[in-house]
Order: C-alpha cells, then sequence, then structure tokens
C-alpha cells in the first residue's frame, strides 16, 4: 500500500548488487547534473531516507543560486519515453504559455459550467481557485475535498487550515497575497486522487492560469500535483526541498497540509519551513 500523498511504498532494503548499481547511477547522474547538462529520464537515485530524485523529463533540479531555464520539449520527451502505468501526463507544453495571457476572469468564463470529464457528475461547485490575481508564490494541489467543493474555494478544510497557518504565521503572509488552486477543479469522489483523463481535462486551464499570474515560484503541494507538474511519477519524500524548473518558472515540491497533519512530527513539520524558506528567499522577502 502505498502513501496517496508521497507515494512511498514501504521500505526494504535492496541487496547489495541493486545498491551498488544505484549508487553508480546516481553518482553518474549526479555528475551531469552538476554539469549543468539536461538529465532525461527517471534514474531515481535515491542512496537512503532523505536522498533526493535526480532530475528528469523536462524537470531538473536547479542549484539554489540558478536562474530557471526553459526546459526539454514536451513531445521530445514523449517520444523518448511513452507513459507507462501509474506515470504522471506532461500536460504543459512550452506552447500554452506563449502569446497574451487571458484574464483569470476571462480564463473561468471559458471554464465555463465545465462537463469535459466525469468529475462534473458528483461536484456541487467547480473550485476555480483564488487570491492575488498577480501573486509571486502559486500554491498547486491535487484535487478540493469535501468542504472545498461545499463552498467553492480551494484548501478550506483542515488541510487547508494548516496552509493557511503556514502563510500567514510562518510566512507572514497573507492568504491574499499568493494564489491557490489545484490540477483538477472538482471534487474527485471520496476525495480519491484525479486520474489522467481529469487532469488532461483541467490541465489546459492551470496552465492558463499558470500564465495570467506569471508567478514568481510555484508551489506544489504533495505528490499528486509534483508528479503532474514535473511530467512523471514521484516519491515527494525525494523530490522536496530541491528546486526544479517548470518552463522557466521555478517551482518547489513540499509536503500536502493532509500528510502534515498525519505525520505531525518535528522533522515533518521542520522540513516543510526549509521549503517555505527557501521560497521566501527566492521572491526576496525577509525570513
Amino acid at each position: 500500500m502505498r502513501d496517496r500523498h508521497t507515494g512511498e511504498p514501504p521500505r526494504a532494503a535492496p541487496p547489495p548488487e541493486a545498491g551498488s548499481l544505484r549508487e553508480s547511477v546516481a553518482d553518474y547522474v549526479a555528475l551531469l547534473a552538476s554539469s549543468g547538462l539536461w538529465v532525461v529520464g527517471d534514474p531515481a537515485a535515491s542512496r537512503e531516507d532523505g536522498a533526493r530524485e535526480a532530475p528528469s523529463a523536462g524537470a531538473r533540479a536547479l542549484r539554489a543560486d540558478e536562474p530557471a531555464r526553459p526546459s526539454i520539449a514536451a513531445a521530445t520527451v514523449a517520444a523518448a519515453f511513452p507513459a507507462t502505468p501509474g506515470s504522471a501526463p506532461d500536460l504543459f507544453t512550452p506552447s500554452l504559455l506563449d502569446g497574451t495571457p487571458s484574464t483569470l476572469a476571462e480564463i473561468r468564463e471559458q471554464l465555463g459550467e465545465c462537463t469535459r470529464c466525469k468529475l462534473s457528475r458528483g461536484r456541487t461547485h467547480i473550485v476555480f481557485g483564488e487570491g492575488n490575481p498577480k501573486a509571486e508564490i502559486l500554491f498547486i494541489g491535487e484535487g478540493p475535498g469535501e468542504e472545498e467543493d461545499r463552498q467553492a474555494r480551494p484548501f478550506v478544510g483542515r488541510a487547508g487550515q494548516l496552509l493557511t497557518k503556514i502563510i500567514r504565521d510562518g510566512m507572514k503572509l497573507r492568504r491574499e497575497d499568493v494564489y491557490i488552486a489545484n490540477i483538477v477543479k472538482c471534487r474527485p469522489p471520496g476525495n480519491r486522487e484525479p486520474e489522467r483523463d481529469e487532469v488532461a481535462a483541467c490541465g489546459p486551464f492551470l496552465m492558463q492560469q499558470i500564465r495570467a499570474i506569471g508567478p514568481r515560484v510555484i508551489v506544489t503541494l504533495g505528490r499528486p500535483s509534483t508528479s503532474t507538474l514535473l511530467g512523471r511519477a514521484v516519491q515527494i519524500t525525494r523530490v522536496r526541498g530541491v528546486w526544479h524548473d517548470f518552463h522557466g518558472i521555478p517551482l518547489m515540491p513540499t509536503y500536502h497540509p493532509a500528510f502534515v497533519l498525519r505525520q505531525y512530527t518535528e522533522k515533518t513539520r521542520r522540513e516543510v519551513w526549509e521549503d517555505m524558506k527557501q521560497v521566501l528567499q527566492r521572491v526576496g522577502r525577509a525570513i
């Protein structure tokens, strides 16, 4: 059984041969990354708890002082690495960032009373997103929950209250200063993870939101949203805390607030705060 927010299976120690091979691959990938080269694929270089995944599929890790650069074309990646069961769809092509951006109001009007996927059949309200339309920081989760579906607002349940606390008490920002959205706009039944066709239906609208807002930093909350934007299946415990590139925008993966509530330990709280300090530093705000 995998954790829905982290993707982590129960850990088992690899045999010496597997560990040795994995370390060799990790060392080679680290050498390429440190040389500034793009790394395509998913080597999953992990040596022990706390290790980070190698950069891949158009979203490599960035050095702390390095500006973001455009990623590899999605078509190139798709041709070299066709989708496999459980992999995340690469929905966000650079072309969707071109041209004059629509306003958030125009995008919401285009979305309408959406029936583009099966999620529309069980929703109460569409949860489009909310916040500063020109926010420096954009938070992206996976999908609305029960309370969000009822209020038509993102992150207002227990997990949302924790996110608000992180923004206000930790980052010293108002919730109205940032923008908060999800990869799908309607609640999945039973709060399950969004499915590929559902993400595909909502993806263009999220990309238009990103283009309209023009954030300086994107923060992905949990494994589903991180996997979707990075275009590959990830384990959040291995990619959080490391800068990635999303078509020229620095992207910081961190834990979903729901996971933090379940794993409310000093280590988890400290890791989230370290991630948010990096975000504040990236946008030039005092810590």
